[in-house]
């Protein structure tokens, strides 16, 4: 019989697999977003479509799908497996191409909502436009978009639980192998471990809207 503190430990170590790959995801997901959302608004035809056929793609199709496609599909094509010995690498890719594309869409709306007046006192005042952009538009563009944002981050912390797909040892997985041997209660815990966790971004990103407050007239 498992001990309750060996039990916890497991779990922790779990939650320590979720809370990477959250991590991760949002380290890379964040600034490839806001570069995919620069090519769905190219005037370069070419690049604006295909961009905007891959974000529908990728927004359009289930993760955990993307997660086999990922996982399975390199093996596929170069006839060996390529992430069996690493399963982690193969769910952190696959998060942070969904998550871009999500984030992408999320950046282009904050971006078109703010006024052409903006831009263009910017060129008054003799800026370049990434000058502009950076410097007076981005933070007008950040307070548009932290309630969306916030809403697709607290989503991937209920996401990572599907990588348990490809047997990534996840707090869900963990705990699933417990119960499987009738252990049941950690699957409850689980639930603290994530309620507890979006408590508290939702507490953080509360308090950036209100550091944000100076642009609410915007």
């Amino acid at each position: 019989m498992y001990s309750f503190s060996a039990v916890t430990l497991a779990l922790w170590q779990g939650f320590g697999v979720t809370l990477k790959l959250f991590a991760l995801t949002l380290l890379f997901a964040l600034p490839l977003g806001l570069i995919i959302s620069f090519g769905s608004m190219s005037k370069i035809k070419p690049l604006k479509y295909l961009v905007k056929v891959i974000v529908w793609v990728v927004r359009g199709t289930p993760l955990m799908l993307q997660i086999f496609i990922v996982f399975f599909v390199p093996g596929l094509v170069f006839g060996k497996p390529v992430f069996a010995n690493n399963r982690f690498l193969a769910a952190l890719i696959t998060f942070v191409i969904n998550y871009a594309c999500y984030f992408s869409e999320i950046y282009r709306g904050g971006i078109e909502s703010i006024p052409r007046g903006q831009y263009e006192a910017g060129q008054v005042l003799g800026m370049s436009k990434a000058q502009t952009f950076f410097h007076v538009v981005l933070l007008q563009v950040v307070k548009h978009i932290i309630p969306p944002i916030s809403n697709e981050v607290i989503t991937l912390v209920k996401d990572t639980s599907l990588v348990r797909v490809i047997s990534v040892a996840e707090i869900i997985r963990v705990a699933e192998k417990f119960s499987n041997k009738g252990l049941i209660w950690p699957l409850f815990f689980t639930g603290v471990y994530y309620l507890v966790f979006s408590g508290l971004l939702t507490l953080l990103f509360g308090y950036i809207e209100k550091k944000m407050s100076y642009f609410k007239n915007v």
